[in-house]
């Protein structure tokens, strides 16, 4: 199996079949982005431990990468390194869910009505292939739900709300993984909804459907209050 430099991918435990030391790219990015993913897919629970050493074996590198991984990851609030425990996979307490929800709600929208306003057409073309893919519930859809998302932040032309919103996607993503099929369709439902306000240019509609997006994803991390 060969890694692709433009995709993310992703390896079940135990499973690679080529080392990550022949791939493209640097290796910290490769370790990286396989950790990362195991951690948003949950094979990777909180409180796991990230044993450099173990990982170093399992991914045919050295341990030298595998540090550096970790300290992005952890950089990212993905992993929590002390001197006690070393390095474990972070949890989320629901006051910091709430957080990013609240947070990530209002990006979006606002987002969202930039893109709605400037309407790249070569952009937004894109959003609807993506969409179109995902919307048939095969392939890899959180790389698909990422890209998404992503180019909308692109089409919205702000490259400091892009950057802010990418760094609150990865810090996130956990607490907006569907937990169902069900749930899944919901989202590419929304995907669609939003493009489709965006694409006639309304630009309230655009941000309300984001937000909306953003708090449906979030609902079920969140408790209810009593």
């Amino acid at each position: 199996m060969r890694f692709s430099c433009d995709l993310p991918y992703h390896l079940p435990m135990g499973e690679t079949d080529t080392p990550l030391g022949s791939a493209h790219l640097p290796l910290r990015d490769i370790v990286r982005e396989q950790l990362q993913r195991e951690i948003l897919a949950g094979v990777l629970k909180p409180g796991d431990r990230l044993v450099e050493e173990e990982l170093g074996r399992r991914y045919a590198v050295s341990r030298s990468p595998i540090r550096e991984a970790i300290r992005t990851l952890a950089s990212e609030g993905l992993v929590e390194v002390s001197a006690r425990r070393g390095a474990i996979v972070a949890g989320i307490t629901p006051d910091e869910a709430r957080e990013f929800v609240e947070v990530r709600a209002l990006l979006e929208g606002y987002n969202a009505r930039l893109a709605a306003r400037y309407r790249n057409p070569e952009i937004l073309a894109r959003a609807q292939a993506i969409l179109k893919q995902g919307a048939r519930g095969k392939g890899d859809l959180p790389a698909l739900n990422a890209a998404f998302h992503d180019t909308l932040a692109e089409a919205a032309g702000n490259a400091t709300l892009r950057a802010m919103l990418d760094t609150l996607r990865k810090r996130s993503a956990r607490v907006f993984r569907p937990q169902n099929a069900e749930a899944q369709r919901a989202v590419w439902d929304e995907h669609r909804a939003i493009l489709e306000a965006v694409l006639a240019g309304d630009e309230a509609l655009a941000a309300e459907r984001a937000e909306a997006h953003v708090r449906n994803a979030g609902a079920a991390f969140i408790p209810k209050p009593v």
